[in-house]
């Protein structure tokens, strides 16, 4: 077991920069703070678009820092390696200087579909598939050459690009470097020959130069330079040995590691990710594989990632607009409280919890959010919070049934015990709507990030020491008298969606 000590997490993400400081020996969390108060500001210069300044994430990892001083005392000063967590498939560019030449192009932004589908057509469904494992899509490498069409006099000074953790990375060691899984998050990672893509960068006609140092995620990153360490209150030389986009780091913060077990997330965004040995690629890019953080030649693991965007934002706009009057509202616990009042089904409501932009579970078909079979004689703002999590639970049903078509197998669900997972109508209808029992444990992204970097630096031996004292808070079991209930709602919002989407179509074909 690790000698004395304390392991520091961050978490980097859209809304809130998060930091975590745990016990190494322990695993015991000694103090967890985020920052800002308010959710972090989001761009959007035209629609589809979604940008942040990556001096904002560094201003606040310093803030978060400072804070967690505050809480923690002189246990940061034995701080003995960091591990970096970050926001998934977003673009930071810097120049000669490591100056951020525009802000970063973030993962939900959408500019980049069209040339993504473009370059599916022109490498071929069967060579994207065979060696990426996915379309280029909406994603990192995509909106690189974006840039490139659009910028030139901005893409022209590039020295490298980065994910936003890369960026964090650098501002804390001078080191500029990523992953292989992280490379596979942009679709830049050629699976068969287990190197970087050259495919994708002949194809988008990207110099590879531009492409960082590749090292693994658990790896010795880089010491916390001077500067770096006057700015965040910590000493210098400490190691950072870990980072991971948020989804495979979510995995880990779970010990999700194997295949057949998956983790789920039900915050901003509802994902289901689930580990494999097996290289899979659905031909509609509705779900998507990448490298997991544990992969390796002799024991190859595989992440498949399942995200709907719209949950939390849903429900979220369920609390302002349905339950708030002025300046009485609910919390979210009364909103929970109330939706339990609702039998399951929701008496025929259905609530589709789209609208946030483009989903990839509907080949990035813009549905929109809509709220169906309301009877004004019956239904209460009630059935609409209960229909929202219950429409939640079945958009992730749906995107899960593609996940079966490609043969994966989930033998064990794990979850954070967080934001819908907090809410017994929605524990209940996830578990008995997918019959798969779910384990909820108290962790979150930037205790992750930090075990992971007790892994990186060593402090632990293997990743099942890093978690040998992670409990389970709860089990969710599903419920069998009320299966046939669920799944004859879910029958009623799967006919309510192929509705919208064959609307949708043909629109688009109009």
């Amino acid at each position: 077991m690790p000698t004395t000590g304390y392991l520091l997490g961050y978490d980097i993400g859209r809304s809130f920069i998060k930091a975590s400081l745990l016990d190494a020996e322990t695993g015991t969390m000694i103090a967890s703070v985020s920052s800002p108060e308010k959710e972090l500001e989001i761009i959007t210069p035209d629609q589809g678009w979604a940008e942040q300044h990556p001096s904002v994430w560094w201003e606040n990892v310093r803030h978060v820092t400072r804070l967690l001083r505050n809480h923690a005392g002189s246990k940061l000063d034995d701080v003995r390696a960091i591990g970096i967590s970050y926001q998934m498939h977003g673009l930071v560019l810097i120049d000669n200087n490591f100056e951020v030449l525009r802000p970063a192009i973030l993962g939900n932004d959408t500019r980049a579909v069209e040339i993504g589908e473009r370059a599916f057509a022109s490498l071929g469904e069967e060579a994207c598939l065979k060696r990426l494992l996915n379309s280029p899509g909406n994603f990192t490498a995509s909106k690189l050459k974006w840039v490139m069409e659009n910028e030139y006099d901005i893409y022209k000074h590039i020295h490298k690009m980065m994910l936003p953790g890369d960026y964090i990375g650098m501002m804390m060691t001078g080191e500029i470097l990523t992953t292989p899984s992280g490379l596979s998050e942009g679709i830049m990672w050629d699976f068969v020959d287990d190197k970087i893509a050259d495919m994708v960068l002949k194809q988008f006609n990207i110099q590879a130069n531009l492409i960082p140092n590749v090292v693994p995620n658990f790896f010795d990153h880089g010491v916390l330079t001077p500067k770096a360490a006057s700015e965040l209150g910590l000493k210098p030389g400490i190691k950072v040995t870990y980072r991971a986009g948020d989804h495979p780091n979510n995995a880990l913060s779970l010990n999700v590691l194997q295949p057949g077990e998956a983790a789920a997330i039900a915050g901003t965004t509802g994902v289901v990710y689930c580990v494999t040995d097996k290289q899979v690629a659905d031909s509609r890019s509705s779900v998507n594989t990448f490298l997991h953080i544990n992969h390796s030649k002799d024991n190859p693991r595989y992440g498949v990632l399942l995200c709907v965007k719209s949950t939390g934002v849903l429900y979220s706009w369920l609390k302002k607009n349905i339950v708030t009057f002025g300046s009485d509202t609910l919390n979210y616990n009364q909103m929970n409280r109330l939706a339990e009042l609702i039998t399951a089904g929701s008496e025929g409501l259905v609530v589709m919890p789209y609208g946030n932009g483009t989903e990839r579970t509907l080949e990035n078909k813009p549905i929109g959010a809509a709220i169906c079979n309301l009877d004004l004689r019956i239904h209460s703002k009630a059935h609409i919070l209960r229909a929202g999590q219950e429409g939640i639970v079945f958009a992730l049903k749906h995107g899960m049934e593609t996940m079966l078509t490609l043969g994966m197998e989930i033998k064990e669900m794990r979850a954070i015990n967080s934001n819908l997972f907090l809410s017994p109508v929605f524990c209940e209808a996830f578990a008995t709507t997918i019959n798969t029992e779910i384990t909820l444990f108290d962790t979150d992204g930037s205790q992750g990030a930090a075990r992971g970097a007790g892994v990186g630096a060593g402090i632990y031996n293997s990743v099942d020491e890093a978690f040998l004292r992670l409990n389970p808070v709860k089990v969710i079991e599903p419920n069998p008298k009320k299966r046939d209930t669920y799944l004859e709602a879910y029958l009623k919002w799967s006919n309510v969606l192929k509705r919208f989407l064959y609307a949708e179509e043909n629109n688009l074909h109009n």
